[in-house]
């Protein structure tokens, strides 16, 4: 330690060291270890055979599969919207990236009582496909609908900056040499801006798993179709059923942990990978 403290330039470390343990045992390890707590009083046959209910199966497959579906759509689009922030001069430009922040600022449950009004079928939007019998309200398709506006500003934020990071001699050598434009951008663009683009997918889809408020108005919670987990918890909880609705959260926890670490060890690797 003595040594430490004569390499430390900064003052005061074992004061921050504290403070930052022991707001995050207050914010996080606390609650954490509370919610396992709780579900550990059902036992391990209790616990299993809560996280094996056919309902609560359900609820967990629409959750994460929506989520990853959202998160996708927000990987593509939300580079392409980066892109066109960084690259491109156009009127109204900072409107546009002032846009991308709406979902921050919106209250979740105003976001989802639009867009279930604009999909809903007799809706300004939800017309036009309900004349092709295409249902996005109160289906799965809402909840990617809803899911993907509020995931788009992690991408678009976590890419952004590093695309303008991205040196323009980089590409201008690539094309000098004769590289296309299609192959500077998967051979010199693409590599740079991965990792960022892998965690703002994480971030989103992140995000996307814990959504509650907007999901609700435009989801129709039907048990089995369109009911997400944490609606399946609420529900418990208003039952007072603490024990089921803490084991659903940490069925989630350990899900969502274990998905979070392998896109976290996926991105170690291929930045690891660029660096040879």
């Amino acid at each position: 330690m003595s040594q430490f403290r004569a390499l430390s330039v900064l003052p005061g470390f074992n004061l921050a060291l504290g403070f930052t343990l022991l707001y995050l045992s207050l914010i996080v390890l606390i609650p954490l270890s509370a919610l396992f707590v709780k579900s550990a009083t059902l036992g391990l046959g209790g616990f299993w055979h809560v996280v094996t209910g056919d309902r609560v199966l359900a609820s967990l497959r629409v959750t994460f599969f929506t989520s990853f579906v959202a998160a996708v759509i927000n990987a593509f689009f939300g580079l392409i919207v980066a892109w066109v922030l960084v690259r491109y001069t156009f009127p109204g430009k900072r409107i546009v990236d002032a846009l991308v922040d709406l979902p921050f600022a919106l209250p979740t449950a105003v976001a989802g009582i639009t867009l279930a009004t604009l999909y809903a079928p007799n809706g300004w939007l939800g017309q036009y496909f309900a004349a092709h019998d295409i249902k996005v309200a109160y289906t799965p398709l809402g909840i990617v609908v809803v899911l993907t506006f509020i995931g788009l500003p992690f991408v678009v934020r976590t890419v952004q900056p590093v695309l303008a990071d991205v040196e323009a001699e980089v590409e201008e050598a690539a094309a000098s040499l004769g590289a296309g434009r299609l192959d500077v951008f998967r051979r010199v663009i693409f590599p740079a801006i991965y990792p960022a683009l892998l965690t703002g997918f994480a971030l989103a889809f992140a995000r996307a798993i814990g959504e509650y408020g907007s999901v609700i108005f435009i989801a129709g919670n039907m048990p089995y179709i369109s009911e997400i987990a944490p609606l399946l918890i609420v529900a418990k909880l208003e039952q007072y059923d603490y024990a089921g609705a803490t084991t659903i959260a940490v069925a989630m926890l350990l899900i969502s942990f274990v998905l979070l670490l392998s896109i976290n060890a996926l991105q170690w690797w291929s930045s690891r990978r660029g660096n040879r």
